[in-house]
């Protein structure tokens, strides 16, 4: 792999050796500048002080001759207002890069399919961002292109650009008064009432930030912009951050794909939602089906 020049930000918080195993796939492809931050210690987790003391002294770790730049927090902002924070320090320093979370280990090519993506698609608003997660087995893909466009970003492992990252915002309230209509949203679902409630529902919830992640709330901005995401036909990246110390991620999905290397040079497809693969999503991965909406409810109940 030849040395990458687009910037790359790792997202880190109290866990170091994952932290570790992302900058040992970074050295492989030696990106030229690096952005680091990383959440500050939770006051009610004795641990936390050590642990992210220690993640934060990975920073020297990216030593192969590249620029390092460092936002540690002293106290702690959680999930969805530390990433959030930290993408918003990146961008500016950047007008375009890769977000990588501690718990995503990208193939290396990855790093090539996200570095052409980015130059490609650079002026053409109708794309929000690269994508390096597939959940899709390849029975339900309907193309032999290399990737794919969706309305529902993935963001284990993804790229984009500061004039897109702009538009994004962690509040979400009133999101029907602020440029996201019924009709709208029923359309980038691909008119599926479930889907269409699914997404709903979650978009409500996240008014009233009931679940600490800011995810759903990129899901929201790129439908309220009409943006499109790029997923890859291959599955590019590995999340380890599946168990019981994990913020969302408890149990592995069955939906996960095994890791491949994309090839080049990359097939292009045009511009437009590949709806099968959206309706796949949504029904098998998202479980945005009438059973999904009460099993939802009941998980919601419950945490309550």
């Amino acid at each position: 792999m030849k040395r990458i020049d687009v910037p790359v930000l790792v997202l880190g918080f109290n866990r170091p050796d994952r932290v570790r195993m992302l900058i040992e796939r970074l050295r492989a492809v030696k990106p030229e500048r690096i952005f680091f931050a990383v959440d500050g210690p939770r006051t009610h987790v004795e641990a936390d002080r050590k642990l992210v003391a220690e993640t934060q002294s990975l920073a020297d770790q990216f030593n192969w001759g590249c620029e390092v730049s460092t936002h540690f927090q002293e106290s702690n902002l959680g999930c969805a207002e530390g990433v959030t924070v930290g993408i918003n320090w990146f961008f500016t320093q950047v007008s375009e890069g890769i977000i990588l979370e501690d718990d995503v280990i990208p193939s290396e090519s990855f790093f090539q399919y996200s570095a052409e993506l980015l130059e490609k698609y650079r002026l053409d608003q109708r794309v929000w961002c690269i994508s390096g997660s597939n959940r899709l087995p390849a029975s339900e893909l309907s193309s032999e292109c290399s990737y794919r466009f969706s309305a529902i970003p993935q963001v284990w492992g993804w790229a984009t650009w500061r004039d897109r990252w702009e538009n994004y915002s962690l509040d979400i309230q009133r999101w029907r008064s602020k440029g996201l209509s019924n009709r709208q949203l029923f359309e980038a679902v691909g008119y599926s009432p479930a889907a269409f409630l699914y997404w709903s529902a979650n978009f409500e919830l996240m008014t009233k930030m009931a679940v600490d992640t800011w995810d759903i709330q990129l899901v929201n901005a790129a439908m309220r912009n009409q943006a499109l995401a790029v997923i890859p036909n291959v599955n590019l990246v590995e999340n380890i951050g599946w168990g019981t110390d994990a913020t969302h991620t408890k149990e592995v999905p069955r939906s996960i794909q095994q890791v491949e290397s994309m090839q080049f040079p990359l097939r292009h497809p045009s511009v437009e939602v590949d709806s099968k693969a959206d309706r796949y999503l949504n029904k098998s991965v998202y479980q945005a089906t009438t059973l999904g909406l009460v099993q939802q409810f009941l998980r919601y109940r419950k945490k309550k």
